[in-house]
């Protein structure tokens, strides 16, 4: 049998659809955050980009001075510098986009406890935060969400 051209048509359409079909699964796994998630995710947001405002040394500037969306939280250099010298004075604030260098573990440890990810004393000017449990889980799924790309 020799498909005619409507057939082909026809396979044609329904290989588009399969297709599609295919993509909208996917993409619905990924979408596939419960209310709680997407609460949460928003919480560290909040918290991270509201409060502590860590997109000030984490993400790099543009030419205007201006923060770099397309470079959101993926490392940059430290922009001011203390009156008077510090010793261990931090030049570059690590990317944490995707958390790409840190474990759950170690960001909860910095988060909560103050302590660096290897129980380090932590590089000014980064501040030393006691959050509650909630708040750190929160900053750390809201990270997670982000891609990972480094700038």
């Amino acid at each position: 049998m020799v498909p005619h051209q409507k057939d082909g048509a026809l396979v044609a359409g329904l290989t588009s659809v399969a297709f599609l079909a295919v993509l909208v699964l996917a993409a619905a796994g990924r979408g596939d955050q419960t209310e709680a998630q997407k609460s949460q995710i928003e919480r560290g947001r909040y918290l991270v980009e509201e409060v502590a405002k860590c997109t000030e040394c984490h993400t790099p500037r543009n030419s205007s001075g201006e923060l770099n969306r397309a470079a959101w939280l993926r490392g940059a250099p430290i922009w001011i510098q203390p009156v008077q010298h510090i010793q261990n004075w931090a030049d570059q604030a690590p990317a944490l986009a995707g958390l790409p260098s840190f474990t759950d573990e170690q960001m909860e440890r910095v988060l909560e406890k103050g302590i660096g990810p290897e129980g380090e004393v932590l590089r000014p000017p980064m501040h030393i935060y006691h959050l509650l449990p909630a708040d750190a889980k929160a900053i750390i799924a809201y990270l997670k969400s982000l891609p990972a790309q480094k700038h």
